[in-house]
């Protein structure tokens, strides 16, 4: 999940990307927690998968408890979200001396994901018409 450092700024670029497609990704994230920081969400191809680059993504700041829902304008296709909540604000996604992450984040599968996750099981086929995905924030400890 390294891959997170260097999405900032393409996260802020890919949010102001325009709306010319005709099917929405709605995400709706549950169990987000105010600790600070910033919340980041990525939405990747199989090509971008934990790289740098993803199709859409949006930066919160100091992001709020409870819910929060996303919607994005993407071509059909095979889709990767991953959401990392960094809110010691430093920039890099932690990971505690045991293994697990120290910040909060959430994939598609994560509850049932291995240490390294794949394409296939952290992600989700987008239809013409669209579709919606709710995932749950997972914070240490």
């Amino acid at each position: 999940m390294s891959h997170f450092k260097s999405l900032i700024a393409v996260t802020g670029a890919l949010a102001m990307a325009g709306s010319a497609f005709a099917a929405p990704l709605t995400i709706n994230l549950e169990g987000l927690q105010a600790r600070g920081g910033k919340l980041y969400v990525s939405v990747q191809t199989e090509a971008q998968f934990m790289k740098n680059d993803g199709v859409a993504g949006d930066i919160v700041p100091e992001p709020a408890a409870g819910a929060k829902s996303f919607t994005y304008d993407l071509p059909e296709g095979a889709y990767s979200i991953s959401v990392w909540h960094d809110f010691n604000g430093n920039g890099q996604f932690d990971m505690s001396e045991s293994g697990p992450p120290a910040d909060g984040w959430s994939m598609i599968g994560a509850e049932t994901m291995r240490a390294q996750p794949t394409f296939g099981e952290s992600s989700l086929t987008l239809p013409s018409d669209g579709a919606a995905v709710t995932m749950k924030v997972i914070y240490p400890g």
